[in-house]
């Protein structure tokens, strides 16, 4: 009986051990590794049946992206979900993963939870473990120079040296792919992707970026502005955790001010707003101890799910009602500035800055005095106008040579239609007349910009097979702001289109001066053009090899295809032989 006795202790003692995190057993200052994570989510799942554990695609690192999912009534099905009318929240942790405290918080949430019988009635709460996996077995304690702890930690770029949170449009990663699967399936109303930040010294451990608010379809900018983000920070007010924007210093240090941040589509919290889906991005301070940004991180995601409970049927409404109005939207904003003249007052406590002669090359340097806290009034800049916007066609009209591009609009759940026939439609084309292109790669891609395009009404041959996608969807700014060459993360920035900027016929000019002299001779409005452009422009009036070129590419032997966008617009809604 006494064996017995010490046996049934001995086995209780070892399943609260299994119960705690690798951070916790750790003395709180390690974070779980992948595998770590993984098991422990495991062993909860053949626990508690509230929470289940799924796989979705593969990563660059060969390993599929993991959620799991915590459903009071034990439905996981996501359809099923959403007809009982419960919400969807989305915790994303690890994209860089060198920034883990939400891959920590998150374990000790979700066993707590489901331990106290307290998972809410009207959310489902889906995790993603740790996204960045490749990045997270490339473990050591340096390569974040400015962050106080953990021991060890992930590096930020993936096995293919990709940030991952630049990559939610051109998905050059399977990590991409898969989380777009998993983001398209559950399709939740809120979005959590955990961070640390790197900046400025202050007191705060919490720092806190909503999707910019200008940029939410105006229901749901109403609710995040005027609800959520303020309760948000009472919550943790009370829990004694207070939080700060971003702090996005103008100058030097915060005294000069802050900006808010624009999120465009590479971005996480970008890639959810075309989704109409509220997205935050939480910054914890890397300069403050591990434990305190774990348990701040733990707190915000508490907070998360208590608001999304309380408000569920209206953050449902709000959702249900955008999606309708962005199908009808007409305009759409593909750039955005900041309006430098409307300005908000903010509380900020911070450390005061001050210069010290460098160890290093000893010249003055900047420092913070922790010993000199204060609190002031400091300007922060949150207003962002559209700087180019487009009205939208009917429907886009795409080749079936464009694959990738088919395949990411599916995976985005829009809507794609083919062609039964061939058949000549008069479309309203784009070429491009000009762009800038950066002189260095980034992530992977020498990314385009400050398009300037050349509209042109044309009557194309299209071919039995070729798509259209009509705009009359939820996730028309998915379909806009990747398919307008204009937008700042459109495919043809992230250069899908690169090959159409090639001429692939040409001319050898003495062959061609003769040519040129009779198409002069027998169009006289081409050499009145030729005329007006030596007229304008000296430079073109010297150049010989100009004045032929132009002659060339004003004529019929100019391919017609160069520079000209392969998505076109359909503007009128013409009669088409759709499967």
């Amino acid at each position: 009986m006494k064996k017995f006795f010490v046996f049934c202790l001995l086995s209780m003692r070892l399943k609260a051990a299994a119960q705690k995190t690798p951070f916790e057993l750790s003395g709180k200052i390690e974070t779980s590794t992948y595998n770590a994570a993984i098991t422990y989510y495991e062993n909860l799942t053949k626990t508690y049946p509230e929470a289940k554990l799924f796989t979705y695609g593969r990563t660059d690192f060969g390993k599929p992206l993991h959620v799991l999912v915590l459903s009071r009534d034990r439905v996981f099905d996501p359809s099923e979900i959403r007809k009982q009318n419960k919400r969807i929240l989305l915790i994303n942790n690890g994209i860089h993963p060198g920034e883990p405290e939400g891959v920590d918080a998150s374990m000790m949430l979700a066993r707590d939870l489901l331990k106290a019988g307290k998972l809410p009635k009207d959310v489902v709460i889906c995790i993603i473990p740790l996204y960045n996996i490749d990045g997270s077995f490339n473990r050591s304690g340096t390569s974040r120079a400015n962050q106080n702890g953990p021991v060890a930690y992930g590096f930020r770029g993936n096995s293919k040296n990709l940030d991952l949170n630049r990559d939610f449009i051109k998905t050059d990663s399977k990590n991409s792919a898969a989380f777009q699967l998993i983001f398209n399936t559950w399709q939740p109303e809120i979005f959590v992707d955990t961070h640390t930040s790197n900046g400025a010294d202050y007191q705060y451990v919490m720092t806190l970026i909503p999707t910019q608010k200008d940029k939410l379809n105006p229901i749901l900018s109403g609710y995040l502005t005027k609800t959520l983000v303020p309760d948000l920070y009472k919550g943790m007010e009370k829990m004694g955790y207070p939080m700060i924007p971003y702090v996005n210093s103008i100058g030097e240090t915060p005294e000069s001010g802050i900006t808010g941040f624009i999120d465009p589509p590479r971005y996480s919290t970008g890639y959810t707003t075309l989704h109409n889906t509220i997205g935050f991005m939480p910054e914890t301070h890397m300069l403050k101890a591990y434990d305190l940004r774990v348990y701040a991180t733990y707190k915000l995601l508490q907070t998360y799910i208590q608001l999304v409970e309380r408000d569920a049927k209206v953050i449902g409404e709000n959702k249900r009602k955008a999606d309708e109005l962005v199908a009808a939207q007409k305009e759409f904003p593909l750039e955005w500035k900041l309006n430098k003249t409307e300005v908000n007052d903010l509380t900020f406590k911070g450390f005061e800055a001050g210069q010290k002669p460098s160890m290093v090359s000893g010249a003055d340097r900047l420092y913070y005095d922790r010993s000199k806290p204060y609190t002031k009034t400091i300007k922060e800049w949150n207003k962002f106008e559209p700087a180019v916007s487009i009205q939208k066609p009917v429907a886009y009209i795409i080749p079936k040579a464009w694959d990738r591009v088919i395949a990411l609009l599916k995976l985005n759940n829009v809507k794609i239609r083919e062609l039964k026939n061939d058949q000549k439609i008069e479309v309203e084309s784009y070429y491009i007349d000009d762009f800038k292109t950066g002189t260095r790669p980034y992530e992977g891609h020498y990314l385009h910009s400050a398009v300037k395009l050349n509209t042109l009404k044309q009557n194309l041959q299209y071919y039995a097979g070729d798509f259209v996608v009509y705009v009359n969807q939820p996730v028309n700014r998915y379909i806009v702001e990747t398919l307008e060459p204009q937008a700042t993360d459109s495919y043809f920035n992230w250069n899908f289109f690169d090959s159409i900027l090639d001429m692939k016929e040409h001319y050898s000019a003495y062959v061609f001066e003769d040519t040129a002299t009779v198409l002069l001779k027998n169009n006289p409005e081409l050499q009145h053009k030729l005329e007006a452009k030596k007229a304008s422009d000296a430079e073109f009036a010297k150049n010989a090899a100009a004045q032929l070129d132009f002659v060339y590419k004003n004529s019929d032997y100019y391919e017609k295809t160069h520079n000209r966008y392969p998505v076109a617009r359909l503007v009128t809604d013409v009669k088409l032989d759709l499967k």
